[in-house]
C-alpha cells in the first residue's frame, strides 16, 4: 500500500519538475508560485483534491451562469469545484471568484471556461473557413482578438483550437477544424494557439488554449459523430497527430480527449496515448480535460462497469479534469478506496491544475481577468470588426468564373435569391459563444447599401419543403441582369452531432436552384455552410461559383467586397468538393495502388463507374480575378543528407489587370520507398499580394525530415529521389523539380521538431 508520505513526495516532485521552461513560453513559473502549489498540495484533503478535478457546467451554452445557485456557491466554499464552464461576464465572474478565494478554506481560485471556437462576441469565420484563407497570420490575429474579448469578460480558458484532421465531410464537426490535410492543420494549430495565449500566460489578455480532441475523432467511421476510428499506427502518426504535436510545441496549456475510441480503446481511457505519448514522450505538463460527460460514457463504451471503474480508467489514462459528468466528484473517492495506488495519480492531476492556475497568474491576482469597463468597449468594436472582415474576405473561395462574370458591374441590376442570403443567425455560424444575430450584417443588407435597386427573393428556406416562394424568385431572376443564388446549409446543419449521409442541398433548395438556373440568365452560385457539399450538377451549370462558408459578423460586407471587385478572392479549399456523398471519404493525399484510376471504363482500376475520377474541385483549389504565371523553379542543391534542407525557389508573376493575392503551394512525393507514400503531400504554402505585372521570387525550405515516414515507432528518412511540385492547387501544379536524399536516417519525433517542420517552409 502506498503511504501518504510517498504520495505527497511524488506530487511535490512533480511540482518541482514543472519549474522547467516549456517550449513556447518565455519563462518558467517562478519559485514563489511553485512553493505556493507545493504548500497547497501538502495541506489539501482528498475531497479538496478531487474538487479541483471537478468542472461542472455553470449553465448551458444558451443559458450561461444559470446553474450558479446557492448550492453551487456552497460547493465552491467547500473546495468542491476547480473550474466552471459556460459562465461569463466580468462582474459575475469576479463575484464568483470572490467566493472561492475569500470564503473557501484554501482560497484556491477557480478556472472559468467557455467554447470560443471562432470568436467570443465578435465572430469571425468558422474554423474551416479560416483554414480556407491559407493565411496563418490572419488566423493568429482573429484568435488574438477573441482572446482579448474572452479575457475582458472574465474568462481564462477556451476549448479551442480543434485540430482534428477530417477527410469525410459527412461528419458535421468538420466545420470546427482545418480540413483534410495534416500540414495545413498543423500550421493553423500553431497560429490559433499562439493567438489565444501570450508567450507568458500571465500576460495581458491571454486565455488558455485547449488543443482538441486528442485521438482520432476526425476519422470516425462513416463520418458518424462519436463513432469508432479504426486506423493504422502510421495514419495515426503521419496524419492525425501532427497538428496536436504542433499545438503542444506552440505552448498550448491544455488538451481535451476525444469522445471516440481508436480500435476499441476510448481515448478518455487510453493510457498509451494520453499518459504514454502526450505526457511521457511529448512532455506535456498542462491540464488534460475530458470532453462533456466522456468519463461517464466509458460505461457505454463497454470498458467500465461502474462509475468508479470509469473514474479510475480516466485517471490512469492521464485525464486531470472531468468536464460536466461529475464522475470524479461522486465516485473517485470510492475508486481510491478500492485501489489506493490511484492516490499519486490524483496528486499529479491536481498539480497540473494548480500549476496552470499559477501560470495564468491567478494566485498572484485572482481578479486580473475581467474588466467591466473594457467589456463595454471592446466587444464588436470597429477594430475587431475590421479583423473579422479581413478574414472573411480572405476565406472566400472562387470556384469558377466563366466569362469573367465576376466582379459585378457597379450598375448591374442584381437579384439575390435564397433565404441564407439574409440569415444573420447562420452568418455567425455554430458555436457562437456570446455572439448575437444583431451583430451580423447579411449579404442582402450589405448589397442594398452599395447597389441601389437590389431585389431580394428568399425562394425557399434552407430546410423547408415549401416551394411556394420559388415563382417569385424566378420572376426576380428574369428581371435582373445577374442573379446571386445563395444556397447551402444553415448554422445548425454543420455542427456537433450533425452528421449527414447525404450532402446534397437540404429542403427545397435544389428545386429553387434548378428553377433559377433554368431561366438562362447569368447566375453566380454562392454556397454557404460549414462543410463541402455534393452539388456537382449545380456547379457545372452555374457560370460562376463561390464557396462562402459561414463568415461571421462581417459576412455581408466581405462578400460585397468580393462580388463588386473591391477585393479579389484568393481563398483555397481545405477539403475537396465531392461528386457524391457515396464517394467519401477521400483525400488528395491518397496512397497509390497497383491499378490507379483510369478514364477508360474498360480497364479494371480504382474508381467508381458512375462518377468521374476525383472531386469536383480538389484540395487547394481557388481562383482569382487576376492570372498568375509560375516560372524558373530551381533548387539550391541536387542532394541532401538526412539532417539537411533543400531550398526551392520559384518566380510568381501577376499577369492580370488587378492587384490580387495568390496562394503558392509546395507539394512533395516520395515515388519509391519501403512503404507506399501518398501521391502528393502539402509541404509549404505562402499567400502573397502582387500588383499587375509584378513578379516575386519565393523560396521554400524543405528538410529531409519532412520526407520521413512512420516506421517501427519512429520517423524514418530513406535515401532516394524526392519529387517537388509547385502550383496553385493540388491539381494545378505548374513547375516540377527533384532532389536526392543521399543517406538513410531517423528523425526526431518531438513536438518541437514537428513545429519546426510546419514553420520552416
Amino acid at each position: 500500500m502506498t503511504t501518504r508520505r510517498n504520495v505527497m513526495a511524488g506530487g511535490l516532485a512533480l511540482a518541482t519538475t514543472l519549474l522547467a521552461p516549456r517550449p513556447g513560453h518565455a519563462q518558467p513559473v517562478n519559485a514563489d508560485r511553485v512553493r505556493k502549489v507545493q504548500d497547497l498540495l501538502s495541506r489539501m484533503t482528498l475531497d479538496e483534491k478531487i474538487g479541483q478535478m471537478h468542472q461542472p457546467p455553470g449553465g448551458r451554452q444558451k443559458a450561461l451562469n444559470s446553474r450558479i445557485d446557492a448550492a453551487a456557491l456552497d460547493l465552491v466554499r467547500k473546495g468542491g469545484v476547480g473550474s466552471y464552464l459556460h459562465v461569463a461576464g466580468a462582474q459575475f465572474l469576479r463575484d464568483l471568484q470572490k467566493v472561492a478565494v475569500e470564503e473557501s478554506r484554501l482560497k484556491i481560485p477557480l478556472l472559468f471556461a467557455i467554447d470560443v471556437v471562432h470568436g467570443y462576441r465578435t465572430l469571425y469565420p468558422v474554423p474551416l473557413a479560416m483554414a480556407a484563407t491559407f493565411d496563418p497570420e490572419a488566423y493568429r490575429a482573429c484568435a488574438r482578438m477573441a482572446a482579448v474579448e474572452t479575457s475582458v469578460a472574465g474568462l481564462h480558458w477556451t476549448f479551442a483550437p480543434m485540430v482534428d484532421v477530417a477527410r469525410d465531410p459527412r461528419w458535421g464537426r468538420v466545420v470546427e477544424g482545418s480540413g483534410e490535410d495534416a500540414y495545413l492543420g498543423s500550421v493553423m494549430s500553431v497560429a490559433q494557439t499562439e493567438g489565444f495565449q501570450t508567450r507568458d500566460m500571465a500576460g495581458r489578455d491571454t486565455v488558455l488554449a485547449c488543443v482538441k480532441h486528442f485521438g482520432a475523432y476526425g476519422a470516425v467511421a462513416g463520418g458518424r459523430d462519436y463513432d469508432s476510428a479504426d486506423i493504422s499506427d502510421r495514419t495515426l502518426h503521419e496524419v492525425i497527430l501532427p497538428p496536436f504535436a504542433a499545438g503542444k510545441a506552440a505552448g498550448a496549456g491544455s488538451y481535451m480527449t476525444a469522445f471516440n475510441d481508436i480500435g476499441g480503446v476510448p481515448t478518455t481511457a487510453n493510457a498509451a496515448l494520453v499518459r504514454g505519448l502526450l505526457r511521457d514522450k511529448w512532455g506535456f505538463d498542462g491540464i488534460v480535460v475530458s470532453d462533456w460527460n466522456a468519463i461517464a460514457e466509458l460505461i457505454a463504451h463497454g470498458v467500465a462497469e461502474t462509475p468508479a471503474q470509469a473514474a479510475a480508467l480516466a485517471l490512469k489514462a492521464g485525464v486531470d479534469m472531468d468536464m460536466a459528468g461529475g464522475v470524479y466528484a461522486a465516485h473517485l473517492k470510492t475508486a481510491v478506496a478500492e485501489d489506493p495506488a490511484l492516490l499519486p495519480l490524483i496528486d499529479q492531476a491536481v498539480t497540473h491544475i494548480l500549476m496552470t492556475k499559477a501560470r495564468l497568474g491567478l494566485f498572484d491576482d485572482p481578479y486580473r481577468f475581467g474588466d467591466v469597463a473594457r467589456e463595454k468597449t471592446v466587444m464588436v468594436s470597429a477594430p475587431h470588426r475590421a479583423i473579422a472582415r479581413d478574414a472573411a474576405r480572405k476565406a472566400v473561395v472562387l470556384l469558377k468564373n466563366d466569362g469573367d462574370l465576376l466582379p459585378l458591374g457597379k450598375s448591374a441590376k442584381v437579384a439575390v435569391v435564397g433565404a441564407l442570403a439574409d440569415d444573420a443567425r447562420s452568418a455567425i455560424g455554430s458555436w457562437k459563444a456570446r455572439g448575437e444575430e444583431t451583430d451580423a450584417v447579411t449579404l442582402v443588407s450589405a448589397l442594398k447599401t452599395r447597389l441601389p435597386g437590389v431585389v431580394y427573393a428568399p425562394g425557399a428556406a434552407p430546410r423547408s419543403d415549401d416551394l411556394s416562394g420559388i415563382a417569385a424568385a424566378v420572376e426576380a431572376a428574369k428581371a435582373a441582369d445577374v442573379t446571386l443564388l445563395v444556397v447551402g446549409e444553415d448554422f445548425d446543419h454543420s455542427a456537433e452531432s450533425r452528421s449527414r449521409s447525404d450532402l446534397s442541398l437540404p429542403g427545397g433548395q435544389k428545386a429553387l436552384a434548378d428553377a433559377i438556373l433554368a431561366t438562362g440568365k447569368p447566375v453566380v452560385l454562392l454556397v454557404m455552410g460549414g462543410r463541402p457539399l455534393a452539388i456537382p450538377d449545380l456547379l457545372a451549370k452555374a457560370p460562376a461559383a463561390l464557396m462562402t462558408w459561414l463568415l461571421g459578423v462581417e459576412s455581408g460586407p466581405a462578400l460585397a467586397d468580393i462580388l463588386l471587385g473591391d477585393a479579389s478572392p484568393a481563398g483555397r479549399l481545405p477539403m475537396g468538393l465531392p461528386r457524391a456523398s457515396g464517394a467519401l471519404p477521400e483525400t488528395y493525399a491518397h496512397y497509390p495502388t497497383g491499378r490507379p484510376a483510369d478514364p477508360d471504363l474498360a480497364k479494371d482500376t480504382v474508381r467508381y463507374h458512375d462518377l468521374d475520377i476525383g472531386p469536383v474541385y480538389p484540395f487547394g483549389h481557388g481562383l482569382s480575378y487576376a492570372r498568375f504565371a509560375y516560372s524558373d523553379l530551381s533548387l539550391d542543391k541536387a542532394a541532401i543528407g538526412a539532417g539537411e534542407t533543400v531550398l526551392a525557389t520559384v518566380t510568381v508573376t501577376n499577369t492580370g489587370k488587378v492587384t490580387a493575392d495568390e496562394v503558392v503551394q509546395l507539394y512533395m512525393r516520395d515515388p519509391v520507398a519501403a512503404v507506399a507514400r501518398p501521391v502528393k503531400e502539402l509541404r509549404g504554402f505562402h499567400r502573397l499580394t502582387l500588383k499587375p505585372g509584378e513578379s516575386r521570387r519565393l523560396t521554400f525550405a524543405l528538410s529531409a525530415r519532412q520526407c520521413a515516414f512512420w516506421e517501427a515507432g519512429r520517423w524514418r528518412i530513406q535515401k532516394g529521389r524526392i519529387d517537388l511540385m509547385v502550383g496553385a492547387s493540388s491539381a494545378d501544379l505548374r513547375s516540377r523539380a527533384a532532389f536526392m536524399i543521399d543517406a538513410d536516417g531517423w528523425s526526431d519525433t518531438s513536438p518541437a521538431a514537428i513545429k519546426t517542420l510546419v514553420s520552416e517552409s
